[in-house]
């Protein structure tokens, strides 16, 4: 299929960040929402992994997502759902306080699972609604 048959469109970061570590696109657009792939606690630019715990690497995979929905246009209040990814189960409450830092009230809907994360302790995706 070619691009110009495709009904989304993807979302390119700053030329000074990191590429995606695979084939993917940061984020995807169609219509009026916005898939935002799964954000991990990587430095922007370096790649490198941040962080030695949970809540560290919370922080920057939140920042991350906030990074690619700004590169989209959107903020965190235009998110929708939330799906995070922890390796430990147990980091759910640690978690939770790094996210009420990024998300307000009223919270998007969220799903949260154990996941095999290879290397990492946490790692999260996103739907947004951006008015055309």
């Amino acid at each position: 299929m070619s691009d110009t048959t495709r009904h989304w469109t993807p979302v390119h970061l700053p030329t000074d960040c990191a590429p995606p570590a695979g084939p993917y696109s940061p984020a995807v657009r169609t219509g009026e929402l916005l898939f935002v792939s799964g954000q991990v606690p990587r430095d922007p630019r370096t790649g490198d992994t941040v962080g030695a715990d949970v809540r560290q690497q919370a922080r920057r995979t939140l920042e991350n997502l906030g990074m690619v929905l700004a590169a989209a246009g959107a903020a965190p209040n235009d998110v929708v759902s939330v799906t995070v990814y922890l390796a430990d189960e147990n980091d759910w409450s640690a978690f939770n306080e790094v996210y009420r830092e990024f998300f307000r009230p009223p919270y998007p809907s969220r799903t949260v699972v154990g996941a095999q994360l290879r290397g990492i302790l946490v790692e999260v995706s996103a739907v947004a609604r951006i008015p055309g």
